[in-house]
């Protein structure tokens, strides 16, 4: 995975994450992803964690949500969200690729905006397709990407296949 080139980028991309959950709201993102309460979830690319409080009220009390990134500042941000909201079903992983999860451990993975930048994209699916249990998900959004370079890029491996386009995601599924 690339990192960004510096804190001032990541600023900007905080505020302007900010000016884009005003205009739509991530729970209507995730809504697509079939999340529902008990379920262990994985931001893959968490950034500043504008998923969190939603996928904690998705998943309920039951639930677990790992809020996954490469950037330090944005792991620091989702831990300062955790406190502040005192959201106790939240664990951050600092990683590019390996997770530290069990095998066959969730039920559903976000890969959002953030494929594009990957250096080693394969070896995020291979480690994806490792924790989503048999029946999970991927649930995957980039709008850097065209429709033809997500299919491609996802599948091309025969780790996952299309299992159903969204109006803003595409799901897929694990192959064996």
């Amino acid at each position: 995975m690339n990192v960004l080139n510096s804190n001032l980028d990541f600023k900007l991309m905080v505020i302007a994450f900010k000016i884009r959950d005003f205009f739509l709201p991530r729970v209507n993102i995730l809504k697509e992803a079939g999340i529902m309460p008990g379920f262990h979830v994985l931001d893959f690319g968490c950034g500043p964690g504008g998923y969190v409080t939603p996928l904690s009220e998705l998943v309920g009390k039951t639930g677990k949500i790992y809020a996954l990134d490469i950037n330090p500042d944005a792991i620091k941000m989702v831990q300062n969200l955790i406190l502040k909201r005192q959201i106790s079903n939240v664990e951050t992983i600092y990683s590019d690729c390996i997770t530290g999860l069990p095998d066959n451990s969730i039920d559903v993975a976000l890969l959002y905006d953030a494929f594009h930048e990957f250096s080693e994209p394969n070896e995020v699916l291979r480690e994806l397709h490792r924790v989503l249990k048999p029946t999970g998900t991927l649930s995957f959004r980039d709008h850097h990407m065209t429709e033809d370079e997500i299919l491609s890029g996802l599948t091309k491996n025969e780790l996952f296949s299309l299992s159903k386009k969204g109006k803003r995601t595409y799901s897929f599924i694990k192959m064996f």
